[in-house]
Order: C-alpha cells, then structure tokens, then sequence
C-alpha cells in the first residue's frame, strides 16, 4: 500500500491510498458488500454508474458461506465477485459478537455458534487472517474485542487488553506469512477500542501505532452511545493515531457523521446506512431525507434532488419510484440503491473538493444550511 497526505485543511485531510487493484482519494465511503455483493447491485453497477473505488465484505458470513476456501478458488473475491478494484473485509469479530445466540470471547479468541446451521466455530487472530488470505482482500482488519455501550471500566479495560494482545499475534503473523509469500498484496488495520474512555483510547492507540500496521482504524463506535459522545472519542483520540496512515472509522453512519469526523480527521468510513435506507424507501438528498412511499409522491413528475446527476435521477421520477416501492417492484431496490451511494461517495468527493480548496469550514457551513440546521 502507498499513502500519501495530498492537503490538510485544519484537522480534515484528503489522502490517497494506492493497493494492489486501485487509487482511492479520500475521504472515501465503502458501500457495504457484506456476501462480496453489494445489495441489489452488481460489479458493473459499482465500477461503471457509481465508478466506485473500494467496498468492504464480510469475513464472518463468507467463512460460513460459501467458505472462504470456495472463493479462493474462484481466485478469491475480486475473481468471484468481478469487482477487479479494492476490497476491505472486516474481521468478523463483530458479527460473531452481534449474530451468535452464544458468542464467548476468552484469552485467546471468540467461540460462536453460526446463525445459518448452529455449528460452533472459533476465531482467533490468526484464523481470522487466514480466511481473509483465501478472499484476497486489499485491506485486511484484525480480530479485536469489541463491546457494546455502555459497559463497565472492568469490561473495557479487558477489551483492550484483549486487542492489544491479538493485535501483537496478528502483525507477527502476517509479517511472517509476507516473508514466506503468502498476502504480499494484502495490507492489514489495526483496530482501536476502548469506548468512551479517554485513558483507554488513549493507550489503545499508543500501542498500536507501535506496531506495523498499514492503517488504523476506531472500532466499537456507533453501539449505544449518543452521537457527541463519538465524535467527542474520536476527537480525543485523534492526536494518538499515527497521522502517516489511514484513519478508518468503522461502521458510521449518517451524512452529517461523514461530515462531523472528516473536520476530525478521520479519512474512511462505511456503513450499510445508505442501502438498508433505500430499501426501506427512504432517499439521501442535499436537503435532507425524503421517504418516496408519501402519497405526495405519486403524481411527482421531478427527480429525488434537483441537484442530483446520478443513474437514478437523470433517468427517473419521483412518481415512478413510489410506484414501483408501493408495487413491492425489485427494480425499485436497484434504483434506490444506486442515488443513495452516489449520494454518500458524491459527499466524500465535494468534502476532498473542499479540503484541497482550503474551504472545509465553508463546505460544512453549506452543508448543514441546506438542511435548515443553523
């Protein structure tokens, strides 16, 4: 992986991360392709209409199925897929945490019970990478113990300890597995936890930065706890993350979150936000939300956005698009999905614009007056 800072503006950067599949200029949002397929989209969809750089899938659901082994045949996840630019897949700690009726983290790793069949498993930090070897990932995240907010000092004090503990096998391991030729193409984040707490953070992140990782990313956000109090975390543990490699914040969220921790710093986020929306009829545009299935819709002849250039709205109306929603039409899904992502990586792009303008403060102005938000 090749990083580099392009321009600062304040606290907000913009980057640009090369792998081994594409150039991602950032801040970048990863549409979420949990099963190596992004919701109702496909590869051509992804490259051609959105010309998306990277998205993210799931380690936990492609080990469980089809197996990472069988995709590994295919020549892993950009062969089985036909998505030939990055892929970020997650550790899958947090979806045995989450999904698992019986999830047990101990000393060394995490036992569940797959939410398909009930069959036990075990993840530690070195299986974790192994399967994401065979899926051939661009950006590899490490197994860490994530907790759900709020929780008690004694529960997150052993989380990081757990992290840092797993984080030190998994940076050995695969600098050991590169030497032998095996993931050479494939970098690895560490992850940050540690809650709400300061001193925790705080020393998460120090450790961390000493170890080899190719990026940093802050985990166990976006779990219970309000949204000030994650960007007041983020804010505080900012000046601890390594400023030379990527800052990842995982798993968040809503437009305004994009735009409250880029001004801290942070360079990628993802989130299933935008395409569990869609589904659900509810539309991202410059001046807030629009839920298509109003009845004030049906006769609507006008795009989602006026200010939207996307596949959806040069093509179709609002009427049409609460019609095929009432009609329970799949097209529908397809059609949301792809305003919605052009929304999210359209609002990456204009805050890049902004940071390499020197006009970030301006931008966010802007942003939030569109929204009647002073």
């Amino acid at each position: 992986m090749n990083f580099k800072i392009d321009k600062t503006d304040a606290n907000a950067r913009a980057c640009t991360i090369k792998t081994a599949h594409s150039t991602i200029q950032t801040p970048i949002f990863m549409p979420v392709g949990t099963l190596g397929a992004v919701k109702s989209l496909d590869a051509i969809d992804l490259k051609e209409i959105l010309d998306t750089k990277i998205i993210l899938a799931n380690t936990y659901h492609l080990y469980l199925r089809p197996t990472s082994k069988v995709v590994r045949e295919f020549g892993g996840l950009h062969g089985f897929s036909k998505f030939d630019r990055s892929f970020l897949t997650d550790s899958g700690g947090f979806q045995a945490f989450s999904l698992s009726k019986i999830s047990k983290p101990d000393e060394n790793g995490i036992k569940f019970k797959s939410h398909i069949d009930g069959s036990t498993h075990y993840f530690t930090p070195k299986s974790v990478l192994d399967t994401q070897y065979d899926l051939g990932s661009d950006i590899m995240m490490i197994l860490d113990d994530l907790v759900a907010l709020p929780a008690s000092f004694e529960r997150v004090e052993l989380s990081i300890k757990r992290t840092i503990n797993w984080a030190k096998i998994a940076s050995e391991y695969h600098k050991s597995n590169k030497q032998k030729g095996v993931g050479i193409d494939q970098n690895i984040f560490g992850i940050i936890q540690g809650g709400t707490d300061y001193n925790a953070r705080k020393f998460c992140a120090e450790m961390l930065c000493e170890m080899e990782f190719d990026g940093l990313a802050i985990g166990g956000l976006s779990v219970g706890e309000s949204n000030e109090e994650m960007y007041d975390t983020v804010e505080a543990v900012m000046p601890f993350i390594d400023k030379d490699r990527p800052r990842y914040l995982m798993g968040v969220g809503t437009p305004e979150d994009l735009v409250e921790n880029v001004e801290r710093g942070v360079d990628m986020f993802d989130c299933v936000m935008p395409t569990r929306n869609a589904r659900n009829g509810t539309l991202f545009t410059s001046f807030g939300k629009v839920n298509i299935k109003a009845a004030a819709f049906i006769k609507d002849d006008n795009k989602i956005d006026p200010h939207c250039d996307c596949y959806t709205c040069s093509n179709f109306s609002r009427g049409y698009l609460n019609h095929l929603y009432k009609a329970k039409e799949l097209t529908f899904f397809r059609l949301a999905s792809l305003h919605n992502l052009h929304y999210y990586l359209n609002l990456v792009k204009q805050m890049r614009e902004a940071i390499m303008q020197g006009k970030f403060k301006e931008f966010k102005k802007e942003f939030y007056a569109k929204r009647g938000v002073l």
